[in-house]
């Protein structure tokens, strides 16, 4: 892809231009939609069990496509429609992106994706490793010193809306799946709204 992916910008390879905050609201609603639309497959959902940065190709719109589903699950419609997990022998995916919860259990779901579009939400605005990142994000936020730990590459951060937007990646985060928001109609909405507010706001581009 024209761009690479999403972790080559992030990490500025090959001294790749800063990305601006708009584009990334913009890219984390996008993502957050293609991840749906594999839950939300037919007549089986897909779990991607792998999302991260290195995962999210970027095309010349900056249109993304999500990558390597190799790892990939149908869930049976039948546990969907009842407990909406699934049980798996092993836990796969990538380590700091993997749902502790589907680690120590085994039970697969939509839910776990959700853990995974957190740490990668908290690494748009912070371009920071994976590692121990969400209990960083909380603790700047509790010193309130949350400005101190966003991408210094971009300038001009609409600070109070990118503590939203942490906020409710910190809420994905979260260790127990049931404490995490539902994609299509916590997660989603809100990403859209902080992507309609990066296309109307009146701030130098």
């Amino acid at each position: 892809m024209d761009y690479g992916t999403l972790e080559d910008r992030l990490f500025r390879k090959n001294n790749s231009p800063p990305m601006s905050w708009r584009l990334r609201f913009h890219l984390a609603a996008e993502i957050a939609t293609a991840l749906l639309f594999l839950h939300q497959a037919k007549p089986e959902p897909i779990v991607h069990r792998d999302l991260k940065p290195a995962n999210i190709l970027l095309d010349r719109s900056f249109i993304t496509k999500i990558a390597d589903i190799g790892l990939a699950r149908l869930v049976p419609q039948s546990v969907v429609d009842s407990v909406t997990q699934y049980y798996m022998t092993s836990a796969a995916g990538t380590f700091c992106y993997i749902d502790p919860e589907y680690q120590q259990t085994g039970i697969l779901s939509p839910k776990s994706d959700v853990y995974s579009l957190g740490v990668v939400l908290l690494q748009i605005i912070t371009a920071r490793p994976a590692m121990g990142l969400s209990h960083h994000v909380k603790r700047a936020i509790a010193k309130e010193k949350f400005e101190d730990i966003l991408d210094p590459v971009v300038l001009d951060w609409p600070v109070e809306k990118a503590l939203e937007f942490a906020k409710l990646a910190l809420g994905c985060c979260e260790l127990r799946k049931k404490d995490r928001p539902n994609l299509a109609t916590v997660v989603l909405p809100e990403l859209n709204r902080l992507r309609e507010f990066g296309r109307t706001s009146n701030n130098a581009v």
